[in-house]
C-alpha cells in the first residue's frame, strides 16, 4: 500500500486493523484517488480532513473547558466534523476521563 501511494503522489500512509489512511495534498486528493483505484480497487472512503501543523499545549483547567467545549460542539447535530489543533499529555487526559 505504502508503495503504491507514494507511486500514486501521496505524502504518507498509515496503517493499522482497520485499513490505511493515505495523506496527501488537497489539490492532489482526487488524482492519487483515482490512481490507488486504477491500482487497488475502489477506496471505501475518499474525503479530505483538517490536520494541523503545529499543535497547542492545553493543561489544567484550560483541557478540562476545551473538552467541555468540544463535546458541546460534537453533541450538536448539525456539525459535521471538528477539527482542533490542541494537544493534552496522557495524564491531563487520564485526569480529565477519571473526572
Amino acid at each position: 500500500m505504502l508503495e503504491a501511494a507514494i507511486d500514486a503522489g501521496a505524502s504518507d500512509v498509515t496503517s493499522d486493523a482497520d485499513g490505511h489512511v493515505v495523506l496527501t495534498a488537497f489539490e492532489d486528493l482526487n488524482p492519487v484517488a483515482k490512481a490507488l483505484e486504477e491500482k487497488l480497487g475502489e477506496a471505501e472512503t475518499v474525503h479530505s480532513i483538517w490536520k494541523p501543523q503545529t499543535l497547542t499545549p492545553i493543561e489544567g483547567e484550560k483541557a478540562e473547558s476545551l473538552m467541555k467545549l468540544l463535546a458541546t460542539i460534537e453533541d450538536d447535530d448539525d456539525v459535521q466534523n471538528v477539527y482542533a489543533n490542541y494537544d493534552v499529555d496522557e495524564a491531563t487526559l487520564g485526569q480529565l476521563s477519571a473526572a
